[in-house]
C-alpha cells in the first residue's frame, strides 16, 4: 500500500521546515521505525521513520530544499509485497555474480568460442556495475557538498580520502588534508622553455578559498531573533563580581557523596539556578514580560539553560525549577546537554521559560553582555572563574573571582531593581546557606 511521507507538525508558530540528510534512498527497503529522514526547523531536528516494513519508492524532495508543515516530501510502499519484492528483486551485483558463476558452463556449451568485442564490453559494464553496487552495499560514504567540488576540482575520488566527519561524512577538511598530505615539489620547467619565463607558484591547497553555505533554519531564527530583541527592547547591562570560595568549599565536601547518591556531578549551573530563583522572588519585575500593554508577572519560575551545539545555540527550560532539588537541576541540565548535541530535544522543551541563564565561562569568557531571549525580561551571565587579588578585611587574599552580568529590558526593569537583583544573587552564592534560611 502506497503511504505518503509528509512533514509532521513542528510545534507551535512553526511552518516552514528545511530538508536535512536522507538516510535511506529510493528503491531501499527500509524497517518498521527505521529513521528515513532528519526534517530540520528552527528550533530542533525532527526524524521521520518507517510506518512499517517497506520501500522507500519516490523522494519528492532533495536534501537542502524547503518545505512546510504537511507537505508531501516521498513516498513509501508498506506491507509485507513491498518488503519481499524489495528482497525478491536482484540487484545487479547479484546478476553479475550469477553470471560470472555460469561463464564456465556456457563456455563449455560453446565449446571454447571466443567472445565477440560487443559481448567483452557489456561484461565489463556489468562488472562495474556490480562493483559499484556492491560498494554501495557495504555504505557509501556521504560527500558534503564542499567536499565533492574539492574531490572535481583536484580528480579525486571520495574512497582515495579519510572521512573524519559526524557519522562517517566526508568533509572539506579531509579533502585539503588529503591534499596537503600528497603534495609534491613541483616538477622544473622544460629545458625548451624560455629562461627567463618562470612558471607561476602554485597557492597552497585550502588558502585563499571561499564557500557560500545556507544558513540553516535554527541560524536564521537565532538571527531574526537577535536582531528583533535589538529593536524592540531597551536593553542595558549591569555587572557584578562572586566570590567562589563558599561554592567551591560546599562542592569540595559534597562533590563525591553526591555523585554516589546521584550519579551525577554536582556543578556550578545548580548553585546559580537556585541563586537566581531566591533572587528572582525578591525581584519579581526581573521574572515579568511585556505582554501588550500589560506587564505580567509570574509566580513560577522557569529557568531557560543557554546550551551551545553544533547548529547553534538552544534554550531548553526547566519547568517549575523553584520545586526542584540540586540533584533534579543537575540530571535535568545534563540530559539536556545530551539531547541537544544529538538533536534529540523536543519542541516544547525550547518553548516557553521566564528567566535564561548562559555560561560563557566554559569557553574561557571573562566578561560579556548577553541578549535577552524575547518575550523574557532578564538574562544571567556566568563567566570563567580566575585567581585575582582582592581585599579581605583589610588584607589582600588570592580568591577564585567570576564576573557575573544582568541583561534586562529598562522598560520593565529600573536600575536599581537589576543592581539590587544582581546584588542578591551575589550574596547568596557567597554564603549558600542563605538560600536554605532563605534570609
Amino acid at each position: 500500500m502506497a503511504v505518503e511521507l509528509k512533514v509532521p507538525e513542528a510545534g507551535e508558530s512553526v511552518t516552514e521546515v528545511e530538508i536535512g540528510t536522507w538516510h535511506k534512498q529510493e528503491g531501499e527497503h527500509v524497517s518498521k521505525d527505521e529513521l528515513i529522514v532528519e526534517i530540520e526547523t528552527d528550533k530542533v531536528t525532527q526524524e521521520l521513520v518507517a510506518p512499517a516494513d517497506g520501500t522507500l519508492s519516490k523522494v519528492l524532495k532533495q536534501q537542502g530544499e524547503t518545505a512546510r508543515v504537511g507537505d508531501v516530501i516521498g513516498h513509501f510502499e508498506e506491507g509485507e509485497g513491498a518488503a519481499d519484492g524489495g528482497a525478491s528483486q536482484k540487484t545487479t551485483a547479484d546478476t553479475a555474480a550469477e553470471q560470472r558463476k555460469s561463464e564456465p558452463e556456457a563456455t563449455a556449451a560453446d565449446k571454447g568460442a571466443t567472445a565477440t568485442p560487443a559481448q567483452k564490453s557489456d561484461r565489463a559494464q556489468t562488472e562495474a556495475q556490480a562493483a559499484s553496487t556492491e560498494r554501495e552495499g557495504d555504505g557509501e560514504t556521504r560527500v558534503m557538498p564542499a567536499a565533492q567540488r574539492l574531490l572535481d576540482e583536484h580528480d579525486l575520488r571520495a574512497e582515495d580520502v579519510q572521512a573524519t566527519g559526524p557519522g562517517g561524512r566526508l568533509l572539506k577538511e579531509d579533502v585539503q588534508r588529503h591534499l596537503e598530505t600528497q603534495a609534491a615539489p613541483p616538477e622544473p620547467a622544460p629545458q625548451s622553455e624560455a629562461p627567463h619565463r618562470a612558471a607561476p607558484a602554485a597557492a597552497p591547497a585550502g588558502e585563499r578559498q571561499e564557500e557560500a553555505v545556507p544558513m540553516s533554519p535554527l541560524r536564521r531564527r537565532i538571527a531574526e531573533r537577535l536582531v528583533q530583541v535589538q529593536q524592540n527592547a531597551a536593553m542595558l547591562t549591569t555587572f557584578n563580581e562572586v566570590d567562589m570560595t563558599g561554592i567551591m568549599a560546599l562542592r569540595s565536601r559534597y562533590k563525591d557523596s553526591f555523585e554516589k547518591q546521584y550519579g551525577i556531578k554536582l556543578g556550578f549551573m545548580s548553585f546559580f539556578v537556585k541563586a537566581a530563583i531566591d533572587a528572582l522572588k525578591q525581584f519579581p519585575a526581573v521574572n515579568a514580560e511585556i505582554r501588550d500593554r500589560d506587564i505580567v508577572y509570574k509566580n513560577y519560575y522557569d529557568i531557560g539553560i543557554a546550551v551551545s551545539t553544533e547548529r547553534g545555540l538552544v534554550v531548553p527550560v526547566l519547568r517549575s525549577a523553584e520545586r526542584l532539588s540540586f540533584a533534579e537541576i543537575e540530571q535535568s541540565i545534563n540530559n539536556f546537554a545530551k539531547r541537544a548535541r544529538d538533536n534529540k530535544l523536543k519542541i516544547e522543551e525550547l518553548q516557553g521559560g521566564t528567566f535564561t541563564i548562559t555560561n560563557g565561562g566554559v569557553f574561557g569568557s571573562l566578561m560579556s553582555t548577553p541578549i535577552l531571549n524575547p518575550p523574557q525580561s532578564g538574562v544571567l551571565g556566568m563567566h570563567t572563574i580566575q585567581q585575582r587579588p582582592v581585599a579581605i578585611a583589610g588584607q589582600v587574599e588570592i580568591r577564585p573571582m567570576m564576573y557575573i552580568a544582568l541583561t534586562y529590558d529598562h522598560r520593565v526593569i529600573d536600575g536599581r531593581e537589576a543592581v539590587s537583583f544582581l546584588k542578591r544573587l551575589k550574596d547568596a552564592c557567597e554564603d549558600p546557606s542563605r538560600m536554605l534560611m532563605e534570609i
